[in-house]
């Protein structure tokens, strides 16, 4: 959920710091009081595009910054890992966006800075919008597509049919490979075959290399390392060396460890050195003696090594790098082979998995079929509550002709609020009003299967009445249940229903306008003032009397 929102020059709004608290949220104000900065700010930190022209006057940039607060954060840490983001610390997302008047903006995401495409990422994770002008996830058929199949919840089927259908993909990939391989010259072909054999002898592996290296390097300098780790070897452990001298210091400091304790201590650590100087002369002699290479030893080595460096040379730095060529060149070879022949195998193999799957996408469309109708009949129940008299909204399934990755079957969600009127797709839906909702009760509907933390809607309650106000309000409440809700309304009757109230007000001077966002308690005077001035008049006696009653009928 939203917690906490920072805005700085963003248009009128001079400052405002906002506590968001969870379920559902009222935005109320004079027309062209400023509202839509509120929602402007949320905008531009879901990575939506702003001009500088939003910058504030007298001001060189505006700022918008934000918390939010997951108690399971496991889907958007994989969003910020895929965008190479730090994931969230004790379930908060923090995010920024700063646009500057005179040189390019910046954004952050939990303290690093990111990119504006990451930043529409993660904002498609968190928030979802709807009013005019704003994105509509759902016209998009593959996300109504995805929220049908979350409503049917038939992940399995679906885990089970992409299984298939990868290894389809795999072997079309194959395919193409296969017609699309170069021919080799006889000459390629053996030239290939002997590097490959020369690459197998070396029985690659990073530790393999960085043992021979090390030995390479012994090797050239034994001698030196010889004679010097023998000297070590006999200063420490050799006659009257520190072994020696150390002996001598443990027992005369024993001597007088009866008459002074602190010299017990003492001759203890002396002890302790003694052991450890000796371990090191031990290892010193031990090193000497593998500085020894026969001339056999120190041949195959070199030639190793000289085998090592040329496949380098022509191959890449590293193990990794030589591997990945010596693979590319044995699948060329492999490719010479019979071609056709694989092609057929590979084309066989796609007829088989092809009737393998094909029952699964059966399943699938039976299922979503049986889903779209529920959602049909629930979608329509609460249009015709918030103001719809005929309302029909269909999901309108349709089998695909070719295996892909929508599981055999495509689906496109259509509305139409006037009898004898053919549905249309979402997206060719005229009124931003009715628009707003028919997702609401598509949200309301599928809101155990959205994951979205925050639904922004704008005006829900355009062209509807008090009556019809109140059911939007209801199932605005219904619907934060599930979701935090925010909602831009001019109607009393879907104020009332806000568990929260966020009122913003213009202030204008003769030389000077400014915006000011606040928040008002839920039963205070003031949001019953608000309130009554929605009614009509916040100073009538009847219009504050009502505003009472519809705090007191509608907030729990």
């Amino acid at each position: 959920m939203l917690e906490f929102l920072k805005i700085e020059n963003l248009a009128l709004l001079k400052s405002a710091q906002l506590d968001f608290k969870r379920g559902f949220t009222v935005v109320t104000g004079e027309t062209g009081a400023g509202k839509s900065v509120l929602l402007g700010a949320l905008s531009i930190l879901a990575g939506n595009r702003a001009g500088k022209e939003i910058i504030g006057s007298n001001s060189e940039r505006c700022s918008v910054e934000a918390v939010l607060n997951f108690t399971e954060t496991g889907r958007i840490d994989e969003i910020l890992k895929d965008c190479g983001l730090p994931v969230c610390e004790d379930g908060a997302l923090v995010l920024r966006r700063i646009i500057e008047r005179n040189k390019a903006g910046k954004c952050f995401v939990n303290g690093s800075l990111s990119t504006l495409a990451n930043l529409q990422k993660i904002g498609e994770f968190w928030v979802d919008f709807h009013g005019s002008n704003e994105p509509q996830k759902l016209f998009s058929s593959k996300n109504q597509l995805m929220m049908l199949d979350d409503f049917a919840k038939i992940g399995e089927l679906k885990a089970e049919y992409l299984a298939f259908y990868g290894e389809i993909l795999a072997s079309e990939k194959r395919i193409a490979e296969l017609k699309g391989a170069k021919k080799m010259s006889a000459d390629e072909m053996e030239f290939a075959k002997s590097q490959i054999e020369k690459i197998d002898a070396l029985r690659l592996s990073e530790e393999g290399i960085a043992e021979l290296e090390n030995s390479y390097k012994l090797m050239e300098n034994s001698r030196e390392v010889l004679e010097k780790s023998q000297a070590v070897a006999e200063m420490l452990g050799g006659e009257d060396g520190v072994c020696d001298k150390l002996a001598c210091a443990i027992r005369l400091s024993g001597e007088i460890s009866n008459s002074c304790a602190e010299a017990s201590a003492l001759a203890r650590r002396i002890n302790e050195v003694s052991i450890e100087i000796s371990d090191i002369s031990d290892e010193f002699s031990s090193l000497s003696e593998n500085c020894s290479f026969t001339e056999e030893d120190a041949l195959q080595i070199r030639e190793r090594m000289d085998a090592w460096l040329n496949i380098r040379r022509k191959y890449g730095s590293s193990v990794r790098e030589v591997l990945k060529i010596r693979d590319e060149m044995a699948q060329k070879i492999a490719l010479q082979g019979d071609v056709k022949a694989s092609i057929k195998r590979e084309e066989e193999n796609i007829e088989r998995l092809k009737v393998l799957i094909f029952p699964i996408s059966e399943k699938i469309l039976k299922e979503r079929e049986k889903a779209g109708a529920l959602l049909e009949k629930k979608v329509v129940s609460l249009l015709k509550k918030t103001g719809f008299k005929h309302p029909d909204f269909k999901v309108r399934i349709t089998a695909s002709e070719v295996v892909g990755a929508d599981c055999g079957s495509v689906c496109e969600f259509e509305f139409s609020a006037n009898p004898g009127q053919a549905p249309l797709p979402l997206a060719k839906i005229a009124s931003s009003g009715e628009l707003a909702r028919v997702m609401l009760a598509i949200k309301t509907t599928m809101a155990d299967a959205d994951h979205t933390a925050l639904l922004v809607f704008d005006e829900v309650d355009a062209n509807v009445g008090g009556e019809i106000g109140a059911e939007v309000g209801g199932e605005l409440a219904k619907l934060s249940g599930e979701h935090q809700v925010l909602c831009v309304t001019h109607l009393p009757q879907v104020a009332a229903f806000g568990a929260n109230h966020l009122l913003v007000e213009k202030f204008q001077t003769s030389s000077f306008t400014s915006v000011k966002i606040s928040e008002l308690n839920p039963n205070s005077e003031e949001r019953v003032s608000e309130l009554a001035r929605m009614l009509g008049d916040r100073n009538s006696a009847s219009a504050l009397t009502h505003a009472r009653e519809l705090l007191t009928s509608k907030i729990s």
